[in-house]
């Protein structure tokens, strides 16, 4: 995403060298356009940067550079780049959702049970999927943060085919109690390495999606294994 923001106190090409540098010393800016003629600095972000982080970058409330927003609104810029970083998986999730509700609601059936194994079969299919376009990229990105990938590199690859196994378990209902057990181990232990790369706030990718999409590791993570282990302990509490 790309913002131009006010930004006074510049007088000399010296003063726009300062300022650049210290706005792309920030972990998120990508590239930095400043004039001291117009007055304005045009960043390029991976995710929104809230104005006072901004500000603190070039020298904090009392520095003779002073950044303003131009025309658009914080909170509604922040929105807008969670959406546009999340978009793929939102829009992935919200397809599985969609195509379960459409499979009861053409059979006629509102069995939760039936309902939640269907829901982690498109899940589990899906994102098995996207591990698989770049099988060797997922590896390496799962062995960052996963505490079995980290000691264990070929687990990455490994783990792509649990899940697609998985995927298809669920689909043809084989072996349901064991398949759930299987999906709560696999999933109690891949949300450890998620929890603590989020707690420690490691800016690192989530490997999700595979090596297809650029997603920063978050709650989001979080929330998706969360979610695979909730389902299989209320599957296993039904059966």
């Amino acid at each position: 995403m790309t913002h131009t923001y006010q930004l006074t106190g510049m007088t000399c090409s010296g003063c726009e060298a300062k300022v650049k540098s210290q706005l792309l010393a920030l972990p998120d800016i990508t590239s930095v356009e400043v004039s001291k003629d117009s007055n304005t600095a045009t960043l390029t972000m991976e995710n929104h940067i809230p104005l006072k982080t901004l500000q603190e970058a070039i020298g904090g409330p009392n520095s003779k550079y002073q950044i303003a927003a131009v025309q658009h609104n914080e909170l509604a810029e922040q929105a807008k780049g969670w959406l546009e970083t999340y978009k793929p998986i939102l829009l992935i999730f919200g397809y599985i959702l969609l195509t379960t509700f459409l499979i009861h609601e053409a059979s006629g059936t509102a069995m939760w049970m039936k309902w939640m194994q269907h829901f982690m079969a498109g899940f589990f299919l899906v994102f098995s999927f996207f591990k698989m376009l770049n099988l060797s990229g997922f590896a390496e990105s799962y062995a960052m943060y996963d505490i079995v990938a980290k000691r264990f590199k070929q687990w990455g690859y490994i783990y792509a085919f649990i899940e697609l196994g998985l995927g298809i378990a669920y689909v043809t209902n084989f072996q349901s109690y064991a398949i759930n057990i299987i999906t709560l181990s696999v999933m109690s232990v891949s949300i450890i390495g998620v929890l603590q790369s989020v707690l420690n706030k490691k800016k690192i990718q989530c490997a999700c999606l595979g090596a297809v999409f650029n997603l920063p590791m978050s709650t989001v993570t979080v929330i998706e294994d969360g979610l695979m282990i909730a389902m299989s302990i209320a599957m296993l509490l039904i059966m």
